[in-house]
Order: structure tokens, then sequence, then C-alpha cells
């Protein structure tokens, strides 16, 4: 025997995979329920508003997906799927669950997200051997108790909810790995966090919190740890704890300081403050010696302390946006430094040792005070792009024109593209600043149109060509 769906036959017995995914249906037909052997059931990107009750005869289903479709509700009967293991109802119209979702004891992954749900029925708590649950994009603004009754989930997933706590019990999900809860509204966590001993990856971006709690320092497996958009004006000093933490986001947020254990996370590789209102360079970074990311953009720090030569596995430096007046020599200690960003600071020299950075990728020097380039600058063989936007350059060093790569200046008075031996040619974009002391070897200068030539003093048989 058999049964037809969009004008294709079935065998009822054997029948075990359907596949009807995009096909605009907007009804199941209630026949569906006599594939009594089905076990994989496709019913993705579809325009389905309902499931009909004879859904209840596919007991042995194991993986039903009902992604991009517009059904509002579920019918009770889904319960009856006991063998399912895996329910996928991603951006549908649901704004409840049946409480016979639990009736769902085998199931293993659960993907609720982008729906308007606004609340979990208790019964949710009987799926005890779900590993995965996602319920981002909805409406959620609390959590039932009974959460905590999903002691094998491995991932959870609670961002872009209107979440304002959480309860105690979610510290018995003490075999989650990874916890989304970015984009909520929560001013605090539970203490009951630090039970979640497995934990290695959790996402706080986003939130209202003003502080953590000293029992995140229990988090030892963490490896990725997500606070930016906050309000912390100041850490635990258990952060120091998170020894194998690699990964830590605490940018945006009103930080004036930092405990000095912070100085304990020698495995970190990224550290982000930017954002943030840290007026002195905190002297416990430099002991993060494995740091290769650190961002302090955008915070008050007037000085760079000589320590900076500690963090010798840098590769990005991000000081913008602060108020440093001068770079100390030992930053010609950081030999792996690739991208180094100063734009927006008040510097108006640079060490001669700034050209020991041999493998410095990028430098960003723009809204500065720099009157002059050291020669050493010419050291710099890696460099692909200097920026000197809006200082008080009137001189460039002809040991420029030692780096081989070509590289892109760009600066308020003039611009410099395709810098390099073999061709020779730079391009100024200058309205009123005199450019001279030009290196002779120069053949051509190429000047957008409207700019006075007679600002600048050419080398002999240098020709001018306009763009």
């Amino acid at each position: 025997m058999s049964i037809t769906i969009l004008g294709k036959n079935y065998e009822i017995e054997t029948t075990i995979d359907l596949n009807l995914s995009y096909n605009q249906l907007s009804n199941l037909p209630a026949e569906i329920g006599k594939l009594v052997n089905l076990q994989y059931l496709d019913l993705r990107n579809n325009l389905l508003g309902n499931l009909p009750k004879e859904i209840d005869k596919l007991v042995n289903l194991q993986r039903l997906y009902l992604d991009y479709n517009e059904l509002s509700s579920l019918p009770a009967e889904i319960g009856n799927l006991v063998n399912l293991r895996i329910l996928y109802l991603v951006k549908n119209q649901l704004s409840s669950l049946p409480t016979e979702i639990g009736n769902l004891v085998n199931l293993q992954y659960l993907n609720l997200s982008n729906n308007q749900l606004s609340s979990l029925p208790a019964e949710i708590g009987n799926l005890v051997n779900l590993q995965r649950l996602s319920l981002s994009y909805n409406q959620l603004s609390s959590l039932p108790a009974e959460i905590g009754e999903l002691v094998n989930l491995l991932q959870l997933s609670l961002s872009y909810n209107q979440l304002s706590n959480l309860p105690a019990e979610i510290g018995k999900l003490v075999n989650l790995q990874t916890l989304y809860l970015n984009e909520n509204k929560l001013s605090n966590l539970p203490a009951e966090i630090g039970k979640l001993v497995n934990l290695q990856y959790l996402d706080l971006y986003n939130n209202q919190l003003s502080s953590l709690p000293a029992e995140i320092g229990k988090l030892v497996n963490l490896h990725t740890l997500y606070v930016s958009n906050n309000q912390l004006s100041s850490l635990a000093a258990e952060i120091g704890n998170l020894v194998n933490l690699k990964y830590l986001y605490l940018d945006n947020n009103k930080l004036s300081n930092l405990p000095a254990e912070i100085g304990k996370l020698v495995n970190l590789n990224i550290l982000n403050l930017r954002n943030n209102q840290l007026s002195s360079f905190p002297a416990e970074i430099f002991k993060l010696v494995n740091l290769k990311q650190l961002y302090l953009y955008n915070n008050q720090l007037s000085n760079l302390p000589a320590e900076i030569e500690k963090l010798v596995n840098l590769q990005q430096l991000y000081l913008n946006y602060n108020q440093l007046s001068s770079l100390p020599a030992e930053i010609g200690k950081l030999v792996n430094l690739q991208q180094l960003y100063l734009n927006y600071n008040q510097l108006s020299s640079l060490p001669a040792e700034i050209g020991k950075l041999v493998n410095l990728q990028y430098l960003y020097l723009s809204y500065n005070q720099l009157s002059s380039l050291p020669a050493e600058i010419g050291q710099l063989v890696n460099l692909m792009a200097l920026d000197l936007y809006n200082n008080k350059l009137k001189i460039l060093p002809l040991e420029i024109l030692q780096i081989k790569e070509k590289i892109s200046i760009n600066e308020t008075s003039y611009e410099i593209n395709n810098l390099s031996l073999d061709t020779e040619i730079l391009i100024f974009n200058s309205l009123r600043i005199e450019l001279t002391n030009l290196p002779i070897c120069l053949k051509e200068i190429w000047l957008k149109k409207g700019i006075d030539e007679t600002l600048i003093k050419l080398p002999f048989g240098c020709e001018i060509k306009y763009y």
C-alpha cells in the first residue's frame, strides 16, 4: 500500500525518510500518519500553519525538521513521538509550547530559536537526555526552575531574549560546556553559576551587569568569556582563577582599573578592554606573556610603560583614541607585532626603535602631532599600510623608499600610494602644506586635480601627472 503526497507515491511499510522541504506546503495531509515506519521527516521552508493530529502515529520518528514555517502552536499529540531525538522549529510563530513536550524524553537536540515564546512549561525539565537547547530570539523574561533538571545539557542558547535574572537551579547544569546569554537584560548572575565547572564558553555580551559574582572564579575550564557592553565598574579578584582562559572581552564597560589577579591569566591570547575608563596602563597586563591581541583603544591612557617589552608575542596592539604623547624605546622589542594602532593620540615624535618592528604590516598614526618621522621607519620592510592622516609632517625621510613592498600612506595633507623601489610613484593630496626634501630618485608624482603644484618642490626631472 502507498499514499500520495505532492503527486508522488510513498510505500507505507518501507518509507523511512521523507523530504518535503521547499514545497510551499500550507497543509500536511492527514495520511502522513500512515507512514508508521518513518524515521526522518523534513518539512523545512514551507507555509505550514499547523500540524495534523495524525502526526502522533509516527511513533518511530527520530528526526523532525519544521524550520521556517508559520506554526503558531504545536498539537498536544506531538508528545506521542517518544522516539524523537532531534526536533527543529526555528523561525516559526510559536508563542507557547504544549505541556506534552515533556513526553519527548529521548530528545537530544531541540531548537526553538526565532519564535515568540514568552515562557516555557515546567515539563521542559523532563527532557533529561537533552544535549543542546536553543531558545535564542524569543521573548522569554524568565526560566522555570525545572530548567535545572536538564543535567545532560552541553549547550544552552538563550541569547536575544528579555531575561532579567537566572534561576539558582541553573547551577545544576554541571555538564554544560557552552552558555549563550548575550543580548538580554541581566543585571546580576546567581552565585550558583560557579557550579558550572565544565563550562568552556560563556557569552554575556550586552546585558546590564554592574559586577560579576566572586563565584565566576570557579569556572576553571572556561576558555572564552564575553562581558562586553555591560556596566562593569570593577572585576572580582577571583577572575584570576580562570587560568585556562584564552579570550577575554571586557570592552564597552566602565572599568577604571583591573585587579592585580588578572595577571594570573597567563594563557590569555586576546584581551579586549576598549571603550573603558582606564587612565593608566594596568601593570598586571605585562604578566600576560602569551597575549597576541591587546585592545586598549578609547580609554584615557597618557603613557605607555617600558614594561610593554614583556609582551613579546603580541601581534596586534590597539592604543588609538587615548592621550599618549610619546612611546617608550622598548616598543621596539615587540618583534612579532603586525598591527599597531596609535591614531588619535598626541604623539609628537616616534622613537627610532620603531624600526625594529620588522614584522609590522599596518601602522596607524593619524590624528597626532607628528612633525617628522625617524629614518628607521625605512626598516619596516613588511609594511603594507602607513596612515599619517592629519599630522604636521612637511618632510618625508628618504629611507622610506627602503620599504620594498607596496604600501599605502594616507595623510590629510597628502596620500602616498603604491610606493616601491620599482615604481617610484608618489601620490599627494595636499591643500596648503609645503612638501620639501622629496627623494631625488622619484620619476613621477601624481596629484589630484585642483592641488597647487607650487607648494611641492620637485626633484630634477620629476614629472607631474594628474588624476
